[in-house]
């Protein structure tokens, strides 16, 4: 998808928009972790970063605390992304972080399947686990992260039925379980906040706790969401617009945080 309007200076892609809605959701004092293969995420920190949130605390891969600006390297998950950071945080450091509420409160999470009900599903395709149609990478400490009270924001570059689906094949990640109150019922706290994808923002219904469409993309119908998610997402009395990207936010993607392009590197299945 491309999209622009009349008063940008400069056409904008998918996955630049992506990258912008999700910046606009970290704020000054929040502190942020990405995981493997997260370069829409990691160009988003660092997009706030350089702009309204300064001071935003970012875990570079987990390892590195507050890295210098570098270029995007081909992996979100190596040394390069977290040379000359303010500190290195140990693995079992790490993971005492996450379980603490006071700690790390917002993850971006990216996966194959995502149901209506914000559960997450990167482990298998296929209704059999043991003979599936495809083998993911699985979960990556996300079904750990996604029953602790945490703030999740979902990205999702393949906006499709195969990929936005009324159940998911297999949990990796907690959303709202069956919804209506179930994940609280658990006592488990947070869940997930976002659903950005290629065409549209989502967020969830606050009774069902169903996905609910919250802005399309400048030059996306409904007609077409509606044809692209696998079940019926709630549809609000007013549906927005999401936000262009300014010049400026641009600039700073494609001239200082990613000039390489390894945005475009990362593909769904």
């Amino acid at each position: 998808m491309s999209a622009s309007t009349a008063s940008d200076e400069a056409a904008y892609d998918a996955g630049e928009l992506m990258i912008t809605v999700l910046a606009s959701v970290f704020e000054n004092d929040d502190q942020v972790c990405n995981g493997v293969a997260s370069h829409i995420p990691v160009c988003a920190i660092q997009l706030a970063r350089l702009t309204h949130a300064p001071a935003l605390t970012w875990l570079a891969g987990a390892a590195g605390l507050d890295p210098h600006l570098h270029p995007l390297p081909a992996s979100t998950f190596e040394p390069t992304l977290w040379q000359d950071a303010v500190m290195y945080v140990d693995q079992r450091d790490f993971w005492n972080f996450v379980a603490s509420p006071r700690y790390l409160q917002k993850f971006c999470v990216g996966g194959a399947q995502v149901d209506q009900f914000g559960n997450m599903n990167n482990t298998v395709i296929g209704k059999d686990y043991h003979h599936p149609k495809v083998r993911l990478p699985g979960t990556a400490g996300l079904a750990d992260m996604g029953s602790m009270p945490k703030r999740l924001l979902y990205w999702v570059n393949d906006h499709s039925p195969r990929t936005l689906v009324d159940r998911v094949d297999f949990r990796s990640a907690a959303g709202f379980l069956g919804g209506y109150g179930e994940r609280a019922r658990l006592g488990l706290a947070g869940g997930p906040e976002l659903v950005v994808t290629n065409l549209a923002v989502f967020d969830f219904a606050p009774d069902s706790q169903r996905m609910r469409l919250k802005s399309l993309h400048p030059g996306v119908t409904l007609e077409q969401v509606l044809a692209a998610t696998g079940f019926e997402p709630v549809l609000p009395e007013s549906i927005g617009t999401t936000p262009a990207p300014s010049p400026e936010q641009l600039r700073l993607i494609r001239e200082v945080i990613d000039p390489d392009g390894r945005r475009y590197h990362q593909r769904t299945r």
